[in-house]
């Protein structure tokens, strides 16, 4: 409709414009130089007239794209003008204006509840262009990785150099596994690449995903499966020694009647005495074992109540300190702060401390100036842990994975499920349990509280 009325007002201007010519042609001819000189001011007002009929058609076009380019949605164009195309046109432009609006407010909600899911999101998300610009990095990376703000790719040299390496050479659809060791803590990360094209660039989206607590309890689910299987493969290993029982018991009943000892031979009795001892030795052991694997299998769940930390440190140290063995070494405690209070089952954290305690006095023993410190605190990120530090010979690399697995043990004591146990423990708390060790310098266990 406004285009219509757009070029019937232009034909009419042309036509008048037309016969303006006419007139001043023919008062030229006739030397009516009053008329020529009339004709030509109206000649010249038309022309303009015309032109700016135009072009305020194209300006109003040129400021509204503008505008629009600029997300400026406070353009009206006025709607009460007497020439009526114009009013059409600009009721149309405003309308158009109106919807652009509606449409980029709904876009920023969108983009604003996306980022704040990004932002939210467990995992590290991270994506940077071919010259290792990173364009975003959500917190949760930042705290994955210990460091912020992230710009360049090449900090990630001041994290760890692998870490650097792996992303300055990542492809996509690249997938790969990293440690990262902190004073703190041991961190391992997954890490998988998709390309995208972002503002006309191509970009790679990095998504970095702590999977350290879920292979841990991956790993006792895993335990505690196998431990069932073994559990039922040993109780069947008793059943010979009821063999043993009941061969025996032969030589003592004849035809559901005992047989009077003057008809024992004596082959018989010295073959009693052999199987009960026998029976008595493999059954002892077997049940020990049994009963070690049980006690990883029927940890009863916390019964959690709020204890003071410092009250707990003080009764382990009264308790480590009474051993002679480990009486000439340095054991300390200590609790920042001291009104520190944890929410526990003190008798189960009480022995996982004191089994603790007992590997890093032995660890120090024979050491001259042996330390063992136990320490009691909150993080910068309101987690609560309790520390075991000693300066012994450490744990060395090539076992750090398989201490926390049953039954495994570097000593010549010992069941070996004592750290297995303790994990477990910390598992049910809704905590876990971490170590690192420099020999010689720092072992290091952490238990951290939910």
């Amino acid at each position: 409709m406004a285009s219509r009325n757009f070029y019937i007002q232009l034909i009419i201007r042309v036509a008048l414009l037309t016969l303006t010519a006419i007139l001043l042609a023919f008062s030229l001819s006739e030397q009516w130089y009053f008329s020529f000189g009339m004709c030509l001011l109206l000649m010249v007002g038309q022309v303009y007239s015309l032109i700016s009929f135009i072009n305020s058609t194209n300006r109003k076009i040129a400021y509204f794209f503008d505008a629009i380019r600029n997300e400026d949605f406070t353009l009206r164009f006025p709607e009460r003008v007497t020439i009526k195309s114009f009013k059409e046109l600009n009721q149309s432009l405003n309308r158009v204006n109106g919807l652009i609006q509606e449409v980029h407010l709904q876009l920023q909600i969108r983009e604003q509840y996306y980022q704040e899911i990004i932002k939210q999101a467990s995992i590290g998300i991270m994506t940077y262009n071919e010259k290792g610009h990173i364009m975003f990095a959500n917190p949760t990376l930042e705290r994955l990785l210990d460091y912020t703000p992230l710009n360049h790719i090449k900090q990630l040299s001041q994290v760890d150099e692998s870490l650097y390496n792996i992303f300055k050479s990542f492809k996509p659809f690249d997938r790969k596994l990293v440690q990262l060791s902190n004073e703190r803590e041991q961190t391992q990360l997954a890490l998988k690449s998709t390309p995208m094209t972002m503002d006309g660039q191509s970009v790679l989206l990095v998504v970095v995903q702590d999977i350290h607590k879920e292979l841990d309890e991956k790993e006792t689910d895993s335990w505690v499966r196998l431990i069932r299987v073994l559990t039922h493969e040993i109780m069947n290993t008793i059943t010979p020694i009821a063999s043993i029982s009941d061969s025996i018991i032969k030589y003592y009943r004849h035809n559901g009647k005992i047989t009077p000892l003057e008809e024992l031979e004596e082959s018989q009795i010295k073959n009693t005495l052999k199987g009960l001892e026998v029976i008595k030795e493999q059954g002892g052991n077997l049940m020990d074992f049994v009963q070690s694997y049980r006690s990883l299998l029927h940890v009863p769940e916390p019964n959690k109540t709020i204890v003071k930390a410092k009250e707990l440190l003080e009764k382990i140290h009264v308790l480590m300190s009474a051993r002679p063995q480990e009486g000439e070494t340095d054991f300390k405690v200590q609790c920042e702060p001291e009104n520190l209070e944890l929410f526990i089952d003190e008798k189960q954290i009480a022995q996982v401390l004191i089994n603790l305690a007992k590997n890093a006095l032995q660890s120090v023993g024979e050491i001259e100036n042996g330390k063992v410190r136990m320490v009691a605190g909150m993080d910068s990120n309101g987690m609560k842990y309790i520390d075991v530090l000693d300066n012994g010979p450490g744990i060395p690399p090539e076992v750090m994975d398989e201490i926390f697995v049953p039954f495994f043990t570097t000593k010549s004591e010992g069941t070996g499920i004592g750290l297995s146990l303790s994990k477990r423990v910390m598992q049910l708390h809704g905590g876990g349990i971490q170590v690192r060790s420099f020999p010689y310098k720092e072992t290091h266990f952490r238990l951290t509280f939910a």
